[in-house]
């Protein structure tokens, strides 16, 4: 008997071990992410729900036992808090469910007014805050366009329930004001109709933006407590909350 025949025969590899290797490896990846997928699903589902009825109670009790404008300012602020914590598609069932909610205590046309603007504001906000890319004078900006617009679908919508132009109204109320500024600057023109309406725009306007920087502060505080933060604000900003805290 030569050397080479007493040698054991070595183990021949099984070519489908190797070719079954990286299917397994992707099969136990699959079996790792799927309960995270499960698990993720009801936690989605309970914030939205949470957060939406939390906006609609917010709106509830401001218009039956209003407190000024202190929860006014949390109007938008659940709905982005929504964007933020999962994306536009949750932000948008808060929006809707937040509606509904409305609906079914309010009525429609109350459910209406929070929607137009504050629900479209809430995405808004979560979209041009969502990963911090967006600095403040842009998303004020565009919060306040929406809040004009917001403004000027209230006029119309209560001057059809209503029947009356409450158009005449605001013009009524900005005409007493600039004429009592035109008073105190020894003015004796009379403004005109057309200087009163651009006064009544820009007054709509300003508010808006004033309202939107509050909104802005509000948040930029409570969402660093609770995890989800946005753009930082400018640089005099951080400095005068910094001289008061």
């Amino acid at each position: 008997m030569s050397i080479l025949n007493s040698l054991p025969d070595e183990p021949e590899e099984d070519p489908s071990s190797e070719s079954q290797t990286p299917i397994n490896h992707w099969a136990d990846k699959q079996e790792l992410t799927r309960p995270q997928l499960k698990a993720d699903t009801p936690l989605r589902m309970v914030e939205t729900a949470f957060l939406a009825s939390t906006a609609s109670l917010i709106w509830f009790i401001n218009f039956y036992f209003p407190l000024g404008p202190v929860l006014r300012i949390f109007f938008p602020v659940p709905i982005a808090l929504v964007y933020l914590r999962w994306d536009k598609r949750a932000a948008w069932m808060a929006a809707i469910t937040s509606g509904l909610l409305l609906t079914v205590l309010m009525g429609p046309a109350r459910s209406l007014l929070f929607v137009m603007p504050y629900g479209f504001m809430g995405v808004l906000l979560g979209a041009t805050w969502y990963r911090r890319r967006v600095p403040w004078l842009v998303s004020i900006t565009l919060g306040t366009l929406l809040g004009t617009l917001g403004v000027f679908f209230r006029l119309w919508l209560l001057s059809v329930l209503s029947g009356e132009d409450l158009w005449i109204y605001v013009i009524t109320q900005v005409s007493g004001f600039i004429e009592w500024i035109f008073l105190k600057l020894s003015l004796l023109a009379t403004p005109s109709v057309f200087l009163i309406q651009i006064g009544a725009i820009v007054l709509i306007i300003l508010n808006n933006f004033i309202y939107l920087f509050v909104v802005h502060l509000a948040a930029w505080l409570l969402f660093d407590r609770l995890g989800n933060p946005i753009p930082r604000p400018p640089h005099w900003v951080q400095v005068l909350m910094d001289y008061e805290g």
